[in-house]
Parts: structure tokens; sequence; C-alpha cells
């Protein structure tokens, strides 16, 4: 039970900061991908490149560098878009990218995990029913995050102006 209680807070406590502190789930979600992608592309390559860009730096493990591989991307976003969701109706509605934000993010690190810590959450029922569910998972985060996207209005009015005609 235990380790069902760490994956229940990997999934929750991401999704409430995401929804508390008004970053846009969508764009973290994106960018979550995008970390998948550089596990993949990257990944493989990245302690030669390492090594080469900075050779007193040591060697790390490869989990280690893809789960930063992984996760940088989002959390720069997540910094980079803090409190940038306004109004009642998009702060409720980011609860959903919120939430396929933070099961992806599960999803996609616990393999990279060290083997031990990695084969005891697989272990867990909880983590049973997010791998079997990974396809609508991703699929229904994407399209969500994608509809949040195209949904977004981008006023070219300057603040002044607004406060001008108020």
């Amino acid at each position: 039970m235990p380790h069902n209680l760490i994956l229940i807070l990997a999934l929750a406590l991401p999704t409430l900061a995401i929804v508390a502190l008004r970053v846009n789930g969508a764009m973290m979600f994106l960018s979550l991908c995008l970390g998948a992608i550089l596990v993949q592309y990257v990944g493989s390559s990245s302690n030669d490149l390492l090594d080469l860009i900075s050779p007193q730096a040591g060697s790390f493990s490869k989990g280690t560098i893809d789960l930063a591989l992984l996760l940088v991307p989002a959390v720069v976003t997540g910094i980079v878009t803090l409190m940038t969701v306004h109004g009642k109706v998009r702060v409720l509605f980011n609860i959903l990218p919120a939430l396929a934000t933070s099961t992806l993010a599960v999803l996609l690190a616990v393999p990279l995990l060290s083997a031990h810590m990695a084969a005891a959450l697989e272990r867990e029922s909880l983590w049973h029913v997010i791998s079997h569910a990974e396809s609508i998972i991703v699929s229904s985060g994407a399209l969500v995050s994608l509809l949040a996207l195209w949904t977004q209005r981008r006023s070219f009015k300057t603040h002044d102006d607004h406060r001008r005609k108020h």
C-alpha cells in the first residue's frame, strides 16, 4: 500500500499545483510530450553529449538524465506559464489537462526510475489501472490540451487600453 500512496501523491500533487498556481495545463501536457520525444531521441546519446560539453561534470545514470530530459521542458513551461490561466471557466477546464499531465508524467517517469523502485510501483493495483488506460490517457489528454489551446483568445489590446475602457 505505501507505493500506492506514492502513486496517488504523484498524481494529485502536480494536478493541484497546476490548478492552484493557474499554470497552463495544456502547455504542460504538450511540454511533457516533448520531454518524451527528447528521452527517445536524445537520451541514448546524452551521456556522450554531456561528456563532450562538460568532461568534469562526472557521470550521471541514464535514468537520471532521461528523467531530466522528460521533466525539464514541463517544469520550465510551468514556470513560464505561472498565473496565466484567468477566469473561473478556464480555471475549472484547466483541471482536465492538469490531470492528464500528472497521469502522463507518472506513466512516463516510473519506467525511468531505478529498477527496484520501478518494480515496486509497477506491482501496485493503481499502476495496473493507469498503465491499462495508457492510450485513453494520452489521446484524451492530447485532445483536451488541443481544445484548450484552440479556445484561447488573444487580445491585442494593451493593458492600458483595457484600463481606459473601464
